[in-house]
């Protein structure tokens, strides 16, 4: 008896403290996490979208268009949210731009998948169906995409000013494309292009028309004396990467001093070891040492002395671009320091921009570093050109590697639209539904141009659908006039890499949380209240406390 009694008692496995959402309620409940995600970015997509501005607990404001700035700057505290930022964050790192499109894809992938799960359609048929119709879409914009060469200069700025259109850069998008381009095409070289070698010096004052490209690197210091030279021309540069100072012992050490001679011995000792650093770097025959650590006031004097000009406390990324730009090899000490690992530039020159003085490290043989100076008349308007500026760099990067783009304004989603509608009906089964799914969701990039351009979207996508059936690929949505024109001729054009990574990643994200059935939140993340109602996760908190965790991180921001 005892035993069936035993039997009949429920087994306990989670504690007490642990809270469970299953089935339906947990799909639809990071369905609605990732739409609330996707909803947040949507209106700043397009040239006219809106910005938005966040305020954190400190008072600091940001003012973005960018999405994935906006994104990875709220308190996301949901898990299946956090999974559409994560979104936007592979495509930041692998083409720079087309982080918002991203989310709005996975959101809408999102939703349209609800529509299907209430119809009884199965997670695993939305997945297998939603992966199919990602792949035909790949095949398909690799199809219509336009071939370009990297010596095509018209064609790079074009594509870096519409990766800047609708953000705060857009009033002088033309200087500054061709501020992009050229620094692109300075920093390539066989293997690609890395945009580390691009700086960017943002300088508070003056207007954005007064940005300027500097073949070479511009330092933040000051030379550490004022008896050193302003200029150096034809200079030969040393890199130090340690100091000029007086190596302390590895342990504590006492000296102990009898006589005034010992100490005066002492004290020449050091002197003369200044001395010789300086000699060293002189007789090497350095005309500029950037030196990573600190340098010593006598060494200073030494240096001053021999007209050499000195910048301590050089961060390691500028001293990488120094490297690249004149030369140079770096060295760990100046007793390694030879004539062979010296750099060469033509101009080294303390300057002074918007009142603050940086070395200007310029006229190098292959400028393969070099410096974009962006000035803005407030800190807020130049942070948001430096992100628009990071997003052209990332597009003309990409166009540069892969050779080929698509035309803008929301061109290649009603092509693809219209080509996975045709593919649905070789699918056979209940995937067809899910591929047709993927087809409308597609089509919520033009449609939310229009929405932000004040537009009817029913009519513009009609328009749209209408040229592309009769065969015309590059028809787009003209935000300013309503017009569907040909962005071809219109010289809107995005990085192919830019549409396959948002719909890869946009795919995988819709369909990891959709095959999620069980979300169970561990109990040190509930909180216990020793009212009656017993356990439960408080509004806005706990990490997987449904929407309330949603509600708690995004509040106030929208």
């Amino acid at each position: 008896m005892a035993q069936q009694q035993m039997g009949n008692q429920p087994l306990i496995v989670l504690s007490e403290d642990s809270q469970r959402t299953s089935g339906e309620d947990a799909q639809s409940m990071n369905v609605q996490a990732g739409k609330a995600v996707a909803e947040s970015v949507r209106t700043t997509l397009g040239p006219k979208g809106m910005d938005k501005m966040l305020v954190d607990s400190s008072g600091n404001v940001i003012v973005t268009n960018d999405g994935v700035t906006l994104l990875s700057e709220m308190e996301i505290d949901h898990p299946a949210a956090d999974m559409i930022v994560e979104v936007a964050e592979t495509q930041e790192e692998e083409v720079g731009d087309g982080t918002t499109s991203a989310v709005v894809i996975s959101g809408e992938l999102l939703s349209q998948a609800e529509d299907l799960l209430d119809q009884d359609i199965h997670a695993t048929t939305l997945a297998q169906g939603y992966r199919e119709a990602a792949e035909e879409a790949i095949d398909s914009l690799e199809e219509i995409a336009i071939d370009v060469d990297e010596d095509d200069t018209e064609v790079l700025e074009q594509i870096a000013a519409t990766a800047m259109t609708g953000k705060g850069a857009e009033s002088a998008k033309d200087l500054l494309s061709e501020l992009v381009v050229d620094a692109v095409r300075a920093v390539a070289d066989d293997d690609g292009v890395d945009t580390d070698n691009i700086k960017v010096e943002k300088v508070v004052g003056g207007s954005i028309e007064n940005s300027e490209l500097v073949e070479g690197v511009i330092v933040d210091k000051e030379r550490v004396s004022e008896n050193m030279p302003y200029f150096a021309e034809d200079a030969n540069v040393a890199i130090v990467d340690g100091d000029l100072e007086i190596k302390e012992t590895e342990i504590d050490a006492e000296v102990n001093v009898t006589d005034p001679d010992q100490l005066e011995q002492f004290l020449e000792q050091e002197e003369a070891q200044l001395r010789e650093m300086a000699e060293q770097v002189a007789d090497a025959g350095a005309d500029v040492v950037f030196v990573d650590g600190g340098i010593d006031d006598m060494a200073q004097h030494y240096l001053a002395q021999e007209g050499i000009i000195a910048v301590r406390r050089v961060k390691s990324s500028d001293q990488s671009q120094l490297a690249r730009a004149t030369g140079a090899t770096p060295v760990s000490s100046v007793d390694d320091l030879t004539e062979d690992d010296l750099g060469f530039a033509g101009s080294v020159a303390q300057k002074e921009i918007a009142g603050d003085q940086r070395i200007f490290v310029e006229d190098v043989d292959d400028a393969q570093a070099v410096t974009l100076i962006l000035r803005g008349g407030t800190e807020h308007v130049i942070d948001e050109i430096d992100r628009a500026i990071e997003d052209s760099l990332g597009v003309v990067r990409t166009t540069i590697e892969d050779g080929k783009v698509l035309a803008g304004g929301g061109a290649p989603e009603i092509d693809l639209s219209l080509a996975l509608r045709d593919y649905a009906d070789s699918v056979g089964g209940r995937e067809q539904l899910a591929v047709e799914a993927f087809a409308d969701a597609l089509e919520v990039i033009p449609r939310t141009l229009a929405e932000n351009a004040g537009l009817d979207p029913i009519d513009s996508l009609v328009e749209l659908r209408s040229a592309h059936d009769g065969g015309d690929t590059g028809a787009g949505l003209d935000a300013y006039t309503g017009d569907t024109i040909d962005m071809d001729a219109e010289g809107v054009y995005e990085p192919l890499r830019v549409k396959t990574q948002a719909i890869e990643s946009a795919t995988e994200a819709a369909v990891m949380l959709l095959r999620i059935d069980d979300v169970i939140a561990a109990g040190d993340l509930a909180v216990s209240h020793d009212d009656d109602e017993g356990d439960e996760m408080p509004p806005g908190g706990g990490g997987m406390g449904g929407m309330g965790g949603m509600g708690g991180g995004m509040g106030g921001m929208m």
